[in-house]
């Protein structure tokens, strides 16, 4: 696993030829960078529910604030993992799999598609069921540094309780009952993948993950200190400038399905 951890390594030189895509498979982007929709959630409801539909049939994504998610709880959850991926590699072996069908692995330098290509960071992917009431779910995270296991806890609780008030937030907007993603349609685990992007020796020509579309409901992202989200926007791509304390909010695949579907009945 030392090896295969970008991680693992204290500096890179050079870019490997695995990782250099070619110029027609980069997404360009735009020169300034865009702030989506910011959406204050502790303002009147009938105006976040107005957001929410209209930032959702706009461009998909936006930005909420006063959100609930307590500060400490994302804090606890950025410096946790932070120190997870400092761990000594030998720590964190026994999560390195490349087999995609464990809930809970490391992984890193994924390859998409026939060309070859592998992508510049390390992932640690985490299934979390509801309710998080079991002492086997927390005993599948990993152990090491001894906070992660109560800080995945309380971050994951907390998101997704908001990522539900989203969802019944737009469910009011568009005229549904507010409970009508509850149930089966959001009762899967909450699947949260904490991506690491160690410095790169030629960012222009590598890429963090591919353009694709989130085949969820919802997905919250909790931005680090590394900058690189973009966003399709109209026929271009743009730079997202994520603004602090704030999740950014994407309307996911099965999302844009369900409601294709109720709009046409």
């Amino acid at each position: 696993m030392e090896n295969q951890l970008l991680s693992s390594a204290a500096t890179h030189e050079a870019l490997p030829d695995s990782f250099v895509f070619p110029p027609d498979q980069r997404p360009p982007a735009s020169a300034a960078a865009v702030a989506l929709p910011v959406i204050d959630l502790s303002r009147p409801r009938d105006e976040v529910r107005r957001d929410v539909l209209e930032a959702g049939k706009e461009l998909g994504f936006f930005q909420v604030v006063n959100h609930g998610v307590p500060e400490q709880a994302m804090r606890d959850m950025e410096s946790s993992c932070e120190e997870f991926f400092r761990l000594p590699a030998e720590d964190k072996a026994a999560f390195y799999t490349e087999d995609t069908d464990k809930p809970n692995r490391l992984f890193s330098s994924t390859v998409y598609g026939a060309g070859g290509e592998r992508y510049w960071r390390d992932c640690l992917r985490l299934a979390c069921p509801f309710p998080l009431d079991s002492a086997a779910t927390r005993n599948s995270w990993p152990d090491k540094p001894e906070r992660l296991r109560p800080a995945v806890e309380a971050f994951v609780a907390a998101a997704r309780a908001l990522g539900m008030e989203l969802l019944r937030l737009l469910c009011e907007g568009a005229g549904l009952r507010p409970d009508y993603f509850e149930g089966e349609l959001s009762g899967g685990d909450v699947v949260m993948n904490v991506n690491h992007y160690p410095p790169c020796p030629d960012p222009e020509r590598a890429l963090g993950l591919p353009p694709h579309c989130d085949r969820n409901l919802i997905t919250l992202l909790l931005p680090g200190t590394v900058p690189g989200l973009q966003v399709a926007c109209r026929g271009d791509w743009i730079r997202v400038q994520p603004v602090p304390g704030a999740f950014v909010v994407n309307f996911g695949h099965q999302l844009e399905v369900h409601s294709s579907i109720l709009f046409l009945m």
